[in-house]
């Protein structure tokens, strides 16, 4: 693995690092990129999103039909389900850290620092050299997955205590339900939890409170329930000291049977057959090849 950096095109220094032990940020990769001029990329991520954090140069992005001019301090995104493409300057190309990330915070915690699809550029009002600091202090310390998610969350918080954008009360109300939704979750799993419970504890209206959690997260209440329930119990197979009857009611399924039709269902593999099988591989989370950039061709 340490020498596939220096086999990417157009990468500097990447590492896939795959860390999601956190319930809040998945982040699958790191890297930096020193541009050629004029290099260029699009690209189309699925489930996950990608951050530019621009140390030295300019740029363009484009996506939904609109340009977008990048510069040294700034903060570009990748969302999620969106062809973007980008571009370096031909005199002055960019240089820039990157990270591949994910969970179901995320799209919160950005769009609460006024970083989503329709404005796709930050410019911290302040602090620029501090976020970058801790970005660059994540691929110092790429193998140390608790500082790198560490750092994360300090660079989401700069990000929002120092954004231009500020939210209005109605989508801080918003982001509160589904921040108190995921801890209600991740408290309750274990237990045979029904959405209309959850609607119960928020205090909101079942049909609301899912389209609500929908549009903010992109995970449906009965997905997201699922998704967890089945990480949790996947990693208790990896554990390897429970049994699989154990497991089912350890994550909220009164039988066994029910719980690996479902594992089965979401993972491909039965129970019995994960034991022993690498976590994060058979979960899908390393990606099946390298990300690969090149430079455009030359007209």
């Amino acid at each position: 693995m340490a020498d596939l950096a220096q086999e990417l095109i157009g990468c500097d220094f990447c590492k896939f690092v795959n860390y999601e032990d956190s319930d809040d940020f998945y982040l699958y990769e790191l890297g930096t990129n020193k541009c050629v001029p004029l290099y260029s990329y699009s690209h189309l991520v699925r489930n996950r999103i990608v951050i530019h954090f621009v140390v030295a140069g300019k740029g363009t992005v484009k996506l939904n039909g609109k340009k977008y001019e990048v510069g040294p301090h700034q903060i570009f995104l990748i969302p999620d389900g969106i062809r973007t493409t980008y571009q370096a300057d031909k005199n002055d190309p960019w240089e820039y850290i990157w990270l591949h990330i994910g969970g179901p915070k995320i799209p919160l915690i950005l769009k609460e620092a006024g970083l989503t699809a329709d404005n796709p550029v930050y410019v911290p009002v302040a602090c620029a050299d501090k976020i970058e600091e801790l970005a660059r202090d994540m691929l110092n310390n790429y193998t140390r997955q608790y500082f790198c998610i560490g750092n994360l969350y300090k660079i989401c918080d700069y990000m929002i205590e120092n954004s231009p954008a500020k939210t209005d009360q109605n989508e801080k109300n918003t982001h509160l339900y589904v921040k108190n939704v995921i801890s209600y979750i991740q408290l309750k799993y274990s237990e045979p939890v029904k959405i209309e419970d959850i609607a119960d504890a928020i205090g909101l209206n079942r049909s609301y409170l899912t389209r609500l959690f929908k549009d903010a997260t992109g995970y449906s209440l009965q997905d997201y329930l699922l998704t967890y329930r089945m990480k949790m119990a996947a990693r208790m197979l990896g554990e390897n000291t429970l049994s699989v009857a154990e497991i089912a009611e350890s994550v909220g399924y009164g039988d066994t049977f029910t719980f690996s039709k479902a594992f089965k269902r979401h993972f491909g593999k039965s129970p019995s057959a994960f034991r022993g099988v690498d976590y994060s591989v058979a979960t899908g989370m390393i990606p099946h090849k390298a990300v690969v950039k090149k430079p455009a061709k030359k007209k």
